[in-house]
């Protein structure tokens, strides 16, 4: 079944209009969607490798396009929009803890984000919310994006076929290391978060952002 369903997927990435689902999902999944374009990513370049560095790109800057939707929201919209958003995906208990740190580090923060599993949107709404530099907050986002759709395309273009190759011989338990990384990632992300109890940011709340 597992074969069947990325057999169908890796059809499906082939597609020609498969480039305009990709910049659709890049695009929400950075302000409103939940989730992330990874996956498509991945298998359209698979299914295309000579123009995975291409799909990098576009994934990059529709991603950076909806990050601005995103910090839109939290920006001139947060009362109405952006508390239902935060809410709808379980997110509004992160939201104090990631006002807090991006006040205190701005595109540190950004940055610090690609290479770990924080939903990328709560990243753009809070950004808009505490009023970070746009201009910060587009070149962190550039780079933090870049970091992760476009360096997929570059690896995907240069070892496209053994990649597949492996994916085609050994899809089922590459399938369940992936999910035993990002069940990890969570974790760890958790654990990290709650490393550092005796700061400030630690202890934010909903009254200490709103009063700062």
């Amino acid at each position: 079944m597992l074969k069947r369903l990325y057999d169908w997927t890796l059809a499906k990435a082939a597609h020609r209009h498969a480039e305009w689902w990709l910049i659709l999902f890049s695009f929400l999944e950075s302000s409103i969607f939940p989730i992330p374009p990874h996956p498509l990513l991945g298998l359209m370049c698979l299914a295309r490798p000579e123009r995975a560095v291409r799909y990098g790109v576009v994934c990059t800057l529709a991603s950076v396009a909806g990050g601005l939707l995103g910090y839109a929201i939290g920006h001139f919209l947060f009362a109405t929009v952006g508390v239902t958003l935060l809410d709808w995906l379980h997110l509004t208990a992160s939201f104090p803890k990631a006002a807090c740190y991006l006040r205190d580090y701005g595109a540190e923060i950004i940055l610090i984000k690609g290479a770990t599993p924080i939903p990328f949107k709560l990243i753009t709404i809070t950004s808009g919310f505490i009023h970070l530099s746009l201009f910060t907050f587009i070149w962190a986002t550039i780079v933090s994006r870049g970091m992760q759709f476009v360096l997929v395309g570059v690896l995907f273009w240069k070892f496209g076929a053994p990649i597949k190759a492996l994916l085609d011989r050994y899809l089922t338990l590459i399938s369940i290391a992936f999910v035993v990384l990002v069940v990890g990632g969570v974790f760890m992300a958790s654990a990290l978060s709650g490393h550092g109890a005796g700061d400030k940011c630690s202890k934010a709340t909903m009254e200490t952002i709103a009063t700062s």
